[in-house]
């Protein structure tokens, strides 16, 4: 029940993520910015429009975002809730989580370079690259949670006994998630997600050709993709077998928030990152993780 009432509150909740960094960002500008359900107000509104389609592209544009936010949603099915399993749990379901969110961003790709349009090639190509060096540090992450708990399972792995001595190898793997959380969800400072210059956007740029529905499975798609990253991250600081399940909501629900907040105070004080110095960003949380994962094995 707990494992049901959480995938809900995942497809019901996730568009609030994005309106919370935004009122983040709002409020430390000095702005009214958008209502904080911004982002269920887009997506009724493009889901009401049409569709136009490129008469240069294929069927792949149409099925990419379908494909892609279909991915995302099974990967929600591997998530568990604080202090219960995930309604699909089995040894090594780490590494199905890991490439379904590589199936989604593969349909976007394929979907962008279907368009035949040069930028959102260049978009593309950009997300393939930081994609494919964010990859290895995300498996890092996870071997370094199992050796930390003895498990191979997401349910395992993210199920703390209780709230324990404060190791630096139980640190460093919560903030390389908020480290991932970023690259891969495309948020400065690696990515600017308002921006509107074609030749310095990344994931904006791929969707460009995608209008209506299609758009609306792409902006969802992406916000589940953000509260799946953000629950990893509270996950990892939820003593959640230590609580009793109403407390254990209570600091997960917390811990969320506060990773949200943290996500609009980054984007409110950095700017974007010049693209050559991301791989040097990859690089440093890599490093890092593999740090965590050596110390876990050695104690």
């Amino acid at each position: 029940m707990h494992a049901a009432l959480h995938l809900l509150l995942a497809l019901a909740l996730a568009p609030l993520v994005p309106g919370i960094v935004n009122r983040v960002k709002a409020r430390v500008g000095g702005r009214a910015g958008k209502p904080l359900l911004q982002t269920y107000f887009d997506l009724a509104k493009l889901v009401r429009k049409g569709v136009v389609i490129s008469e240069t592209a294929s069927w792949v544009v149409w099925a990419g975002p379908i494909v892609s936010l279909a991915a995302v949603a099974c990967g929600l099915l591997l998530l568990p809730g604080p202090g219960t399993p995930a309604p699909v749990a089995f040894g090594g379901d780490f590494l199905l989580l890991a490439y379904l969110l590589g199936l989604s961003r593969l349909a976007l790709v394929l979907a962008a370079l279907d368009t035949g349009s040069s930028f959102e090639g260049m978009g593309a190509s950009r997300e393939a690259v930081f994609s494919a060096l964010a990859e290895p540090v995300l498996f890092l992450c996870f071997l370094s949670l199992c050796a930390g708990s003895g498990g191979l399972s997401l349910s395992t792995m993210l199920a703390l006994p209780s709230p324990g001595p404060v190791t630096a190898e139980r640190l460093f793997v919560p903030v390389i998630l908020f480290v991932l959380l970023l690259v891969e969800n495309c948020r400065i400072p690696v990515d600017d997600p308002n921006t509107h210059l074609e030749l310095t956007m990344i994931h904006e740029v791929m969707v460009l050709d995608h209008s209506g529905p299609d758009l609306a499975a792409v902006v969802y798609g992406a916000a589940l993709k953000l509260w799946i990253f953000c629950a990893l991250t509270a996950l990892t600081l939820t003593p959640a077998s230590g609580l009793s399940p109403l407390a254990a909501w209570g600091v997960f629900g917390g811990l969320m928030l506060v990773v949200a907040v943290a996500v609009g105070l980054v984007e409110s004080a950095m700017a974007r990152l010049r693209l050559l110095r991301v791989p040097r960003l990859l690089g440093w949380a890599g490093a890092l993780v593999a740090l965590s994962l050596v110390l876990s094995v050695w104690r």
